[in-house]
């Protein structure tokens, strides 16, 4: 059986100098650059962000972002200039939220994408 110590995800981007401003910057998280990449820390938990010559975005959602309050988190991503996805069959209201809660499936979830194009998504479960 294995047997681990920890464990972390991660993903590709095609320009680390965009991803890192993206990341650290514009959603002010915690984003560190190092000779192999970025480190980035959501919750305590660690991702690993990666430059690939030959990136291609993911076509899922790559990292969710559990917030308490969604309509207090998009207001926040679209007054930084972030655009909100908007993708047909999801019945998002008119700020680009799917809510999931009143449907009785799934949580309230917005989706946006960083510079490399990579699926992102606020969500409240």
């Amino acid at each position: 059986m294995l047997t681990v110590t920890g464990g972390f995800s991660g993903f590709s981007v095609d320009d680390q100098s965009a991803a890192l401003t993206f990341y650290r910057d514009l959603l002010g998280l915690d984003c560190i650059e190092t000779p192999m990449g970025l480190n980035l820390k959501v919750a305590g938990v660690n991702v690993f962000i990666y430059p690939k010559a030959d990136h291609k975005p993911a076509t899922f959602t790559v990292l969710n972002f559990e917030v308490a309050d969604i309509d207090a988190a998009v207001d926040e991503l679209v007054a930084a200039g972030v655009e909100l996805e908007r993708y047909e069959g999801t019945h998002q209201d008119d700020k680009g939220i799917a809510r999931g809660k009143a449907a009785g499936f799934g949580p309230d979830i917005a989706w946006f994408t960083d510079p490399a194009k990579n699926i992102l998504a606020v969500l409240n479960s």
